[in-house]
């Protein structure tokens, strides 16, 4: 196999591997567990994430009619009281969350009740919800393609360093053109119609996604600027790409 095909499909490995790990390990992907009572497992899936145009439906299945259960919620950060609402339904149980402005939270948690016997559904702590407006799916989804395809190339570009006839220029190019696509042009679009705001970074602000983003493009641009340059230019697209891998790793929406 050519050494050129080889380092596009570790690229591409190692792309869907970070995919995968930011969808598992982001602040939005649902909790997800089971706790055992009255000698019955029950498990849980719980939503971090809803949009603003609609109700959060809070549900878990039980398995006996004999088990009733309360959602308790109130704002995130706040000292207030825990709103009660009974869930309704039997073996599965139900209850909603009001719908809030985008970036507004909410913690919320379920006590499940038989007999004199009470449990605490998740047991640890409350599960905290942000809620969004409604991005348009021609929106998200470029914006979710630009940005892995980017990751993609930053990759293929750092593996360059173990080529021996490296071609740099034109891979550091096209990383810092679709990164700029994805992160800047249809972030804007992401943001503004997810939170009413265009950029929550620096200077203006400390949302993470945004800032490491930022951070990527910069990285970027001194390794493009080494490389037309050339000055070391190998060793600078290699800390580039692993930047951006280590950016990567920081969860999406944190």
């Amino acid at each position: 196999m050519k050494k050129t095909i080889l380092f596009w499909i570790l690229a591409f490995i190692i792309t869907i591997g970070s995919a995968i790990y930011q969808r598992m390990t982001g602040p939005t992907h649902p909790v997800s567990g089971s706790v055992n009572f009255d000698g019955k497992k029950i498990s849980y899936v719980l939503d971090r994430s809803n949009e603003s145009t609609s109700n959060c439906v809070v549900q878990i299945k039980t398995g006996d009619p004999a088990i009733s259960g309360i959602l308790k919620w109130r704002k995130f950060k706040t000292l207030d009281p825990f709103n009660v609402v009974e869930m309704k339904g039997t073996e599965t149980l139900k209850a909603e969350l009001p719908a809030q402005e985008p970036l507004e939270k909410l913690q919320y948690f379920i006590e499940l009740k038989k007999d004199n016997a009470t449990i605490t559904v998740p047991e640890d702590k409350p599960v905290i919800i942000r809620f969004k407006g409604h991005v348009p799916l021609g929106i998200l989804v470029p914006h979710i393609f630009f940005m892995f395809f980017a990751m993609m190339l930053s990759t293929r570009s750092g593996l360059e360093f173990f080529n021996n006839a490296a071609n740099l220029k034109k891979l550091a190019m096209w990383t810092l053109v679709v990164l700029f696509i994805g992160g800047f042009l249809l972030g804007f679009l992401m943001n503004y119609f997810a939170f009413g705001q265009v950029w929550g970074g620096f200077p203006y602000g400390n949302d993470i996604t945004d800032n490491k983003t930022l951070i990527a493009f910069v990285g970027w641009l001194l390794a493009y600027f080494m490389i037309k340059k050339e000055l070391q230019p190998k060793l600078f697209a290699a800390l580039a790409a692993i930047l951006m891998i280590v950016v990567y790793s920081i969860p999406h929406s944190a």
